[in-house]
């Protein structure tokens, strides 16, 4: 499965209103440096120790949000 990676930080910064908010990053353990991923479906996953944990989704439009934000491609 394809990804665009990043850091916690900038997932805050592309989330819209209807999606996750800032409060809830901070409740899944995702702080400004986390690594955390995006699939093609809009999967949120936090990197854990031990793994991926799934934390949520985006909506609509969020492939051109990643891409523009990141200047990364799904790999």
């Amino acid at each position: 499965m394809a990804f665009i990676e990043m850091t916690g930080e900038t997932l805050d910064r592309i989330i819209e209103s209807d999606e996750l908010h800032h409060e809830n990053l901070g409740e899944a353990g995702v702080e400004n440096g986390t690594i955390v991923r995006v699939n093609r479906e809009g999967d949120i996953e936090v990197r854990r120790r031990e793994g991926w944990d799934v934390i949520g989704g985006l909506l609509g439009e969020f492939e051109d949000r990643l891409k523009a934000e990141t200047g990364l491609d799904w790999a």
